[in-house]
């Protein structure tokens, strides 16, 4: 008569959000207030940031980061969740104030809308299909194209290709159409990201391994089935569940956000010192959600002794 209550849940996490990804449209953080997002724990339990994958899909070097096993899951310790994610949220706040831009990037089909309406938000490069390889290896050839289609856009608005006949003008605009789609989000980027921020390790694989040739340092929401060691800053979290994603990808954002506000800042007063790391996000955990999550849990370790 027992089911796997973790699965149970994991699915009711993942259709709910599913129903209010389509209530609230494509443009997921457009009304988004920043300015009440703070790091909680019991936000993360809510929308099933420690839910990892099955046991068996387990990456040995993510144990750290596990709290225990339950039904076969791997349940992630939101803890450490916290002390990661602060990290790159502080180390986010630092490239961005210092005039340089973060990718976006998130190719899996759960993910695509969630990182560019981010991306857009805070007016940050994003990558949301096909990853194109030499992006940062073969930059010269990718920006020498990314101009070519800004050109080819301010043309297009500007009417110059009327001077074409009808069906030059569909075959430019099919092309123009194409580029957009594959390399719109980086159209403006005219030089290597100050780093990345990366949704599926495992499917935006190639991305990283670019990131690393070029030294780009990465962040990433890390699941228990993939190595975090290849990460700069690796972020314990589901990656997989729409309301994980949103919620972990919105803490980014704020700090990009935060990053733009304070480079603003720092134009308009250059004798402003700069803030301590402790000021850049204060801690604001919620006591008593952490004692809630150390319950709901507590017996995990010791079904893992037993076992």
């Amino acid at each position: 008569m027992l089911r796997s209550s973790i699965s149970a849940e994991k699915q009711e996490v993942v259709e709910d959000a599913t129903q209010k990804k389509a209530s609230q449209g494509e443009d997921y953080f457009a009304d988004f207030n920043f300015s009440e997002l703070h790091i909680d724990i019991k936000s993360m339990l809510k929308n099933g940031v420690h839910f990892g994958h099955q046991k068996a899909r387990r990456n040995p070097k993510m144990n750290e980061y596990i709290f225990g096993t339950r039904n076969g899951i791997n349940i992630i310790d939101l803890e450490k969740t916290v002390e990661k994610l602060e990290e790159a949220m502080n180390f986010a706040k630092k490239i961005v104030s210092e005039g340089q831009q973060i990718l976006f990037i998130g190719t899996k089909k759960q993910a695509r809308r969630l990182v560019e309406s981010a991306a857009r938000k805070c007016q940050m490069p994003f990558v949301v299909e096909r990853w194109l390889g030499g992006t940062f290896t073969n930059f010269k050839v990718i920006s020498e194209r990314a101009r070519y289609l800004r050109e080819g856009q301010e043309k297009m608005k500007k009417g110059e290709y009327s001077k074409y006949t009808k069906f030059e003008q569909m075959k430019i605009a099919e092309e123009l159409e194409k580029l957009e789609t594959k390399m719109g989000g980086i159209k403006n980027m005219t030089k290597f990201p100050g780093a990345i921020f990366v949704t599926g390790v495992i499917e935006d694989n190639l991305a990283i391994q670019e990131a690393r040739i070029k030294r780009i340092p990465i962040i990433a929401l890390a699941d228990t089935n993939v190595d975090p060691t290849i990460i700069d800053y690796p972020v314990p979290a589901n990656e997989d569940a729409v309301s994980s994603l949103r919620l972990m990808i919105a803490y980014i954002t704020k700090a990009v956000l935060d990053g733009k506000a304070a480079q603003g800042n720092m134009s308009g007063t250059a004798s402003t010192a700069p803030e301590s790391s402790e000021d850049i996000i204060p801690k604001q955990l919620d006591e008593a959600a952490l004692k809630e999550y150390k319950g709901k849990f507590k017996e995990l370790k010791s079904q893992e002794a037993e076992k």
